[in-house]
């Protein structure tokens, strides 16, 4: 994944948006095999907005060259910044597949890398209010804690899974933190939409045993996999200290399927576009492969803060 994000970054360091549009349009299977229609809201037109094919013009000259990268346009919309189109693209390699941002200037002529982050003096209350309002996963740490951390996981993400040791060690450097789980399951991943379902359920009949059920799942990773994530979901439940088929009962019903989309409906709001994504009080933890002293004194001085 990590491979993919420098791509993109470097390679669209290379050109700007001016060289696409001189291109033609790149062969069928590296574009989207449906059209995507550039998503307008009040007070901007279409006219302002480039075009799918001249996004995938501009791809095909960054990217073309590489017969092992492919992609797919997902959305051409107004970003949150007046005058920017912000576009999102999914670029798929031998590495995995990987949903990426990149902006278009107002004149078409130039392509914009990296994050909009809010500004100010209190740049990530408006994260923080959305998460507070909307998280509905498990949790631990006190309630009233002043420091609140959100993770977004997905439990078919090798990312994930290596990112728990780092977790632990900052939740035990920090136990007066509290620590929500929310359920991001990647539609490139075949199994982790019904781990998520499995997951929101045994949360819900029991905390203890949610924590359990993750760190196992986690660990059974490499064998579970769509043919038979039923069965070893319903196991890694029962191991964990619920009824595995009242687990996979509860899974299977449309309204444990909205609680997990609405966790995800939560996750983009806050600009989640991958896994795992953390948040202090907030703030936004885009690589959690930083040292983690630096993850530490994060949380402390969010703490310092206060509510």
């Amino acid at each position: 994944m990590a491979r993919l994000s420098v791509c993109l970054v470097t390679l669209l360091m290379l050109a700007t948006f001016a060289a696409a549009q001189q291109s033609s349009a790149p062969a069928s299977h590296k574009s989207s095999a449906k059209p995507v229609t550039p998503n307008t809201e009040p007070g901007t037109t279409s006219a302002k907005l480039p075009s799918e094919e001249t996004v995938n013009g501009f791809l095909h000259q960054m990217f073309g060259y590489d017969s092992s990268l492919t992609w797919k346009v997902a959305e051409i919309k107004p970003s949150a910044v007046e005058g920017l189109t912000e576009v999102t693209v999914t670029v798929s390699g031998p590495q995995g597949q990987q949903s990426n941002k990149f902006y278009v200037t107002p004149d078409g002529q130039h392509a914009v890398i990296g994050e909009i982050i809010p500004f100010g003096p209190k740049p990530f209350a408006a994260a923080r209010e959305k998460l507070q309002k909307g998280i509905n996963g498990p949790a631990r740490g006190p309630a009233d804690s002043p420091v609140t951390i959100v993770e977004f996981s997905d439990l078919q993400c090798p990312h994930c899974k290596d990112a728990q040791p780092v977790i632990e060690k900052l939740l035990t450097e920090a136990p007066t933190a509290r620590f929500v789980f929310q359920s991001f399951p990647l539609p490139s991943h075949n199994w982790a939409a019904k781990a998520a379902a499995y997951a929101d359920c045994v949360g819900r009949a029991s905390n203890d045993a949610f924590w359990k059920f993750v760190q196992k799942t986690y660990t059974a990773q490499a064998e579970i996999t769509e043919a038979n994530v039923d069965e070893k979901l319903t196991v890694i439940a029962n191991d964990s200290g619920v009824k595995g088929t009242d687990i996979a009962a509860c899974a299977a019903k449309p309204e444990t399927a909205a609680r997990v989309e609405q966790s995800v409906t939560l996750g983009k709001s806050v600009d989640v576009t991958g896994t795992p994504a953390l948040f202090v009080n907030g703030r936004k933890i885009g690589n959690l492969g930083i040292p983690p002293e630096v993850l530490k004194s994060i949380v402390e001085f969010e703490a310092k803060q206060g509510k």
